[in-house]
């Protein structure tokens, strides 16, 4: 089920029960309950949410003050970061690309951090997979309905792929192999699919194509979900997040969850394992760009190089906060974005739900105007980020969060 639930907590710690000192070497916890202390990292990390609010960041409004000022001041240099905050077509990558499979990354690094302190805690394999099962299906219909409103319409209108759809089928299928595999069989499974989706595509092709096509109208995971999805595809003969490229997303999700595996161990010191993440990234970027060679990195078919690709950066931005925040506690700067990572499928929603324009012209409209042409577009972008940001401010001092 669904649940907006407000949390109150008596310590600012993530552990209710544990209070925190922080050393240049380690960090102590100390449980409150029975005066011990124990090595290593809090239940839950404070980077995390703060890169998951980054993350967040840029599709709840920050991409519409770039878009703006490269309207407003018909500037070369705007105009190319603006291009950034868009999609390619096909092949290629911007840096928007990477707002969808870090968010899925994150996902999984917090899978041990949960599902696998609950295993911990004496919970058992089959009633945590009904958990996680029940959550990759919530997701899948609150993709839906983001999508198509709440309301009837014919099965050809109705679109039943969804961002949310494949956050709720990787992530069910990731947590699912992490809760029955190894951690050197999770590694196995992320390869595995990576290159068995390479395979499929490089060896098949829509009907009438030559076999390893990979357009937009040859290659096989198009075809694929023409042939067996009901509804409509966003783009007509493809969809952006179809079904059978969800095989690779598992990959996006294992790879988060073996991170946040190494992170939960204490055989590294923070520093080493913030240089672990850093390496690890930079050798997934390099790798990427090798199968790029052959496999091109896109978006739209989530292409095994893409994973690689958006893993590697993922990787390096996950080692920078884990670096800053954790290791040397410099944490706020980052409360900012922690709002917004706290609520960060609430916020998501909420555009169906909510006309933010309309609220954002009820308070800032004069302000606007004051400013006039042409830079008033991005005085109003920059007013109603601030707007979701005050409400998302409001709810997290309520410490009401909407969970799945």
């Amino acid at each position: 089920m669904i649940s907006l639930r407000t949390q109150k907590s008596r310590l600012t710690t993530p552990n209710m029960d544990t209070s925190l000192e922080v050393t240049d070497k380690k960090i102590q916890i100390t449980n409150t309950s029975n005066g011990k202390l124990e090595s290593g990292w809090p239940q839950r990390l404070y980077s995390l949410d703060a890169l998951r609010g980054f993350d967040m960041f840029w599709i709840i409004g920050a991409e519409d003050i770039f878009h703006g000022l490269a309207k407003a001041t018909g500037s070369p240099f705007w105009a190319s970061i603006s291009i950034q905050f868009t999609h390619p077509l096909w092949n290629g990558f911007h840096v928007y690309d990477l707002i969808f499979p870090l968010f899925l990354f994150l996902a999984g690094v917090s899978t041990p951090y949960s599902v696998g302190r609950d295993l911990e805690k004496g919970k058992s394999r089959p009633e945590l997979m009904l958990r996680v099962i029940k959550r990759g299906l919530i997701l899948v219909l609150l993709g839906i309905i983001y999508n198509n409103g709440l309301e009837l319409r014919p099965l050809a209108d109705i679109r039943f792929s969804s961002v949310l759809g494949r956050i709720g089928i990787a992530y069910m299928l990731a947590n699912i192999i992490y809760l029955y595999t190894k951690e050197r069989t999770q590694i196995i499974w992320f390869a595995g699919l990576l290159i068995g989706y390479w395979l499929i595509l490089k060896f098949t092709s829509a009907p009438g194509f030559a076999a390893g096509d990979l357009t937009m109208e040859g290659n096989f995971a198009s075809y694929v979900d023409r042939t067996i999805l009901p509804g409509k595809l966003s783009l007509g003969i493809h969809d952006t997040v179809g079904f059978f490229n969800n095989i690779p997303a598992i990959s996006t999700a294992l790879a988060g969850i073996i991170v946040g595996s190494f992170l939960r161990k204490g055989l590294m010191t923070p520093l080493q394992k913030a240089m672990g993440l850093a390496i690890a990234g930079i050798v997934c970027l390099v790798l990427g760009q090798l199968w790029n060679l052959d496999f091109p990195i896109n978006k739209n078919m989530w292409s095994s190089s893409f994973v690689l690709h958006t893993t590697g950066l993922s990787l390096i931005l996950l080692s920078v906060f884990f670096y800053i925040i954790d290791v040397r506690g410099y944490k706020n700067w980052a409360f900012f974005f922690k709002v917004i990572g706290m609520n960060s499928i609430l916020i998501y929603i909420s555009g169906k739900f909510i006309n933010w324009t309309y609220t954002t012209n009820a308070f800032f409209k004069w302000l606007g105007q004051l400013v006039g042409d042409p830079y008033n577009i991005v005085v109003m972008a920059i007013c109603m980020l601030a707007i979701k940001w005050l409400i998302l401010y409001v709810l997290y001092k309520k410490r009401v969060f909407l969970r799945v």
